[in-house]
């Protein structure tokens, strides 16, 4: 991945930002794209800065920007995806305990305070996490696929959708005439 990025806490200033700038090279972003099934990483990086926050605490902060070709999931064509985020961590020195029985998803930004923040582990995970789940080429649409066997009326999608009939049962308590009965 990133050569090594991670910096030392102890290093930190306390007083200004300590700023950061990650652009990968060639060989780092195809061993990247390998590693995300990717068809290819055109562009990324990653820049911003870690602060501060109160006595011990730290917040880093950025800007992800990264171009990249996927296959598309209807036709497996590539689909090259520009996405551009914001990116915030804020490292804890003592993370809150859930509390009560049933525990609400925690803040996603919250991370346990180590003796390193790598702003290149946070990239990866950024870029993951941003990737499109189910990119599609310009045009492409799913058919539907029918399974039955002969003589079955087969079973389709418009058929699964569970309030599909009441608007037809409404539609007849309003106008019983309108079926030519």
């Amino acid at each position: 991945m990133p050569r090594n990025t991670a910096l030392s806490v102890a290093a930190l200033s306390g007083s200004a930002p300590t700023p950061f700038d990650l652009r990968p090279g060639a060989a780092e972003l195809a061993e990247l794209a390998g590693r995300l099934d990717l068809l290819g990483l055109r562009k990324l990086r990653f820049s911003g800065t870690i602060t501060a926050e109160g006595g011990r605490d730290w917040l880093l902060s950025g800007q992800l920007g990264a171009t990249m070709v996927q296959r598309c999931v209807v036709t497996l064509a590539p689909v090259t995806t520009r996405i551009d985020v914001e990116v915030t961590r804020r490292y804890l020195a003592e993370m809150p305990e859930p509390e009560g029985d049933e525990v609400e998803m925690p803040d996603d930004t919250l991370e346990p305070l180590g003796s390193h923040i790598d702003p290149g582990a946070v990239m990866v995970e950024a870029l993951t996490l941003s990737l499109p789940a189910y990119p599609r080429a310009e045009g492409a649409e799913m058919e539907q696929a029918v399974f039955a066997g002969p003589g079955i009326t087969p079973l389709r999608d418009e058929d699964l959708k569970p309030l599909a009939g009441l608007a037809a049962l409404r539609d007849m308590i309003r106008d019983p005439g309108k079926d030519g009965e």
